[in-house]
């Protein structure tokens, strides 16, 4: 068990993600490990092709993030919605992952979650200033009701007020995984 598991694990439950533990280990040893970490569902004795098949099963009900470090770890972190990867882990997992957690830590799994969230909100937030300005400004200046330099004026404005909101970080992203 990796340091950490219980508490990411733990961390990840009251965030609402269902846990489950894909292992190509022993199902008997795989129970015994999750529930000490406090997994909600367990698989052992599995494939590589069983882990896509239960990662696709999974996808039936929502997306799925995958997190593996193994050769078998594969084509599941390349199956599932979100592939994680652990920067100890085998070059082929790796290469197959949407994220590579380079320090090896757990725990960082739970701010790659924040970063993406924040980074998803902040995109929503840009597209919607972008058409507020534009969508606005631009038939008003191909109407005649502005004047194009208004118009313009209004792009200018648009594209720094996205820049700045960009570069809003919050505080809660630290160093300390």
């Amino acid at each position: 068990m990796r340091d950490g598991a219980k508490e990411t694990v733990a961390a990840l439950r009251l965030a609402g993600v269902k846990t489950v533990l894909m292992s190509g280990d022993n199902a008997i040893a795989a129970k015994r490990i999750a529930d000490e970490v406090g997994i909600d569902e367990v698989h052992g004795d599995l494939l590589p092709r069983d882990k896509v098949a239960l990662v696709r099963k999974l996808q039936d009900n929502g997306s799925v993030a995958m997190v593996g470090d193994g050769i078998n770890d594969a084509p599941a972190l390349m199956q599932a919605n979100i592939g994680i990867a652990m920067g100890g882990g085998t070059d082929i997992a790796i290469d197959s992952a949407d994220i590579v957690i380079l320090n090896n830590k757990l725990q960082a799994i739970l701010e790659a979650r924040e970063i993406s969230r924040w980074s998803y909100r902040k995109m929503v937030q840009n597209v919607c200033l972008a058409i507020m300005f534009n969508g606005i400004g631009v038939p008003l200046a191909a109407t005649g009701l502005v004047y194009p330099i208004w118009a313009m004026a209004a792009m200018a404005i648009s594209v720094t007020a996205i820049f700045f909101n960009s570069l809003r970080w919050p505080r809660l992203f630290s160093t300390q995984y």
